[in-house]
């Protein structure tokens, strides 16, 4: 049986020895004011910030790489649409088409912001398994619903892609063939439905069989998590940082 893949997890770093609590909260704090940030000054500060948090992570660059590629393959699209219709000085004109100087400014500004956000996720919240996320959120007083929602979803994902896997399995020993035709959409959408159907079943069972085990919609761990004098220096270091960030942003608002 398959299970999901935490390729980042598994170290011995700096980041990864963090409290999970505190890699959350700098996280979404990070987060939050790279996506507000309107200034080149603070988004390249953030960048190099994430940049910094991943060296230390001591993750490998490659599968890091990989992940950002998936990000960056979306924000071409962003590159091929926003300097063209967003409005400003025009600086190219490719035949009929227009491109601005404030679009080509904006979606760089897109661009430095995600892959900021999207590392500094990478370092903080990658490093530790999901089972530790999920408790990390239940001590940070997270709605509970949300907590089990991200555990089950974790817990029984690769359940669900064995039950479609096993659907479309039987659809080719039926002679299934897909096309472009009536008879194919029909059936992609009954494939859809059979397994929404599954879900559905598989997950009253596991209910079922919680409140028989005395479930009482709260989880239980053996680990505990306790500060400790790195987690003091690296929230520090993060408010000093996030401050740092502020600091710019405010200094050059207006700027863009």
């Amino acid at each position: 049986m398959s299970h999901l893949q935490e390729p980042f997890a598994d170290s011995a770093s700096w980041a990864h020895r963090l409290d999970p609590r505190g890699k959350v909260l700098a996280a979404g704090l990070f987060a939050v004011l790279m996506a507000a940030a309107r200034t080149y000054a603070a988004a390249l500060a953030g960048l190099a910030l994430a940049l910094i948090l991943l060296a230390l992570a001591r993750l490998p660059w490659k599968k890091v790489g990989a992940r950002l590629l998936v990000v960056n393959g979306f924000i071409i699209f962003l590159w091929l649409v926003l300097p063209l219709t967003y409005p400003g000085e025009t600086v190219w004109r490719p035949g009929p088409l227009a491109v601005s100087r404030e679009g080509l400014i904006y979606t760089g500004l897109i661009t430095l912001k995600s892959n900021a956000i999207m590392i500094a996720i990478i370092a903080l919240i990658a490093t530790q398994q999901v089972n530790t996320l999920g408790q990390a959120l239940q001590q940070l007083r997270l709605p509970s619903k949300l907590c089990h929602l991200l555990l089950f979803t974790y817990r029984y994902l690769h359940v669900f892609e064995l039950e479609f896997q096993r659907l479309v399995q039987a659809l080719k020993i039926r002679g299934f063939k897909a096309g472009t035709n009536l008879h194919t959409y029909r059936t992609y959408a009954n494939l859809a439905a059979m397994l929404l159907v599954h879900s559905f079943d598989r997950a009253d069972r596991v209910y079922r069989a919680m409140l028989c085990r005395g479930f009482k919609g709260k989880f239980y761990s053996l680990r505990t998590f306790s500060w400790q004098s790195r987690d003091l220096v690296f929230g520090l270091l993060s408010l000093l940082a996030l401050a740092g960030l502020l600091y710019l942003e405010w200094r050059g608002a207006g700027s863009l």
